[in-house]
């Protein structure tokens, strides 16, 4: 059976839409007029990862679809929606994802700059302040982003230029797009941990960089398969988080 994934805001400790700040009850049906076009009705995704690129997630709310629905690239729209269960998304869960993503490909990185340890002191930079978060140490993790920042703009040119000089599936293209991925992650992890406002939706994004490099074939499967990777991930995270009673 599939399932369904919303990111949604929290205010006075209720579940708000993003849209229009309305509250939303757990297991209570919403319905709307009968969508005759995608994103007009309410809106929900199969890969949290999607969810989380339209709305900076601070409920993470798996519902249920009913009536009319029109299925998108990256959501659906329906007519009716409720929510079955919601977990609360805090900042250290960001952090701890934006960890997870830039860990996934820093050891390319770390092949293609073997001398450039910036995106590594970052994330852990990033892990000490989960252990302990204070002043001290989110202001190490800030420090440690803004040192290797310039680092990105390195590894992206030569993603781009190695895309230019060879075929997509090619291993010299793939290390630099690595890179420029694990510097982009990195970054996001230290970054997360200084600012939780953002830190949901760069987090996700952080496994791949540009998204108008997706038009390839080959950038898009690369993408949608660390998409998955990551939405499974935070499948798995839920276990960790505090559950919204209705």
């Amino acid at each position: 059976m599939t399932k369904y994934y919303k990111s949604m805001k929290q205010k006075d400790g209720k579940i708000v839409s993003d849209y229009d700040g309305s509250e939303w009850t757990i297991g209570e049906w919403r319905t709307v007029k009968a969508p005759t076009k995608e994103c007009e009705g309410l809106n929900c995704c199969e890969n949290i990862v999607d969810a989380m690129g339209f709305v900076n997630m601070e409920v993470l709310a798996e519902v249920e679809i009913a009536g009319k629905t029109i299925v998108g690239d990256d959501k659906i729209t329906c007519e009716k929606m409720r929510i079955i269960k919601a977990w609360k998304w805090e900042k250290k869960d960001s952090v701890t994802l934006a960890i997870y993503c830039a860990r996934l490909c820093l050891d390319n990185f770390e092949q293609m700059y073997p001398n450039d340890k910036r995106p590594r002191e970052a994330i852990e930079a990033a892990e000490e302040w989960l252990k302990n978060p204070c002043e001290e140490t989110e202001s190490a993790a800030w420090s440690a982003a803004s040192a290797e920042s310039a680092a990105w703009s390195a590894a992206w040119s030569a993603a781009s230029a190695a895309w230019s000089a060879a075929s997509a599936e090619s291993a010299a293209w793939s290390a630099a797009w690595s890179a420029a991925s694990a510097e982009s992650a990195a970054r996001s992890a230290a970054w997360s941990a200084e600012s939780a406002e953002s830190a949901a939706r760069s987090a996700a994004w952080s496994a791949a960089s540009a998204e108008s490099a997706a038009r390839s074939a080959a950038w898009s499967a690369a993408w949608s398969a660390t998409k998955l990777k990551i939405h499974k991930w935070i499948v798995m995270h839920t276990k960790t988080l505090g559950m919204i009673e209705p």
